[in-house]
């Protein structure tokens, strides 16, 4: 987040500098938080990420590839993922499973 932004305000830009889309509607997934959001960075630096995740069907715009964040952008169905992040994991499972939203964990 910038300061001064918005959750809503900042997941619209960093959609937008990450994959090209402008996203529009959007509404909240789910809350995510806990030792599954445990991350430990390279310089040493460790934290436990809380994370607030929005779904949105309304976009806009065309994918751009090979930013410092992204390297590649796809579509999949939930019946055929590919091998997913472990950061990411559990709010796409809960995407796959359909939960009831919003999720809070």
């Amino acid at each position: 987040m910038e300061p001064g932004e918005t959750f809503l305000e900042t997941a619209v830009r960093e959609t937008f500098e990450e994959t090209g889309l402008i996203v529009e509607q959007l509404k909240l997934f789910g809350l995510y938080s806990g030792k599954e959001g445990f991350s430990e960075y390279q310089n040493g630096d460790k934290v436990f990420s809380v994370q607030i995740i929005f779904h949105s069907s309304c976009f806009s715009g065309e994918f751009t590839h090979n930013t410092e964040e992204s390297h590649e952008h796809r579509f999949f169905p939930r019946s055929n993922l590919p091998h997913l992040n472990s950061h990411q994991e559990r709010f796409i499972k809960d995407w796959v499973n359909q939960m009831t939203l919003p999720v809070i964990k």
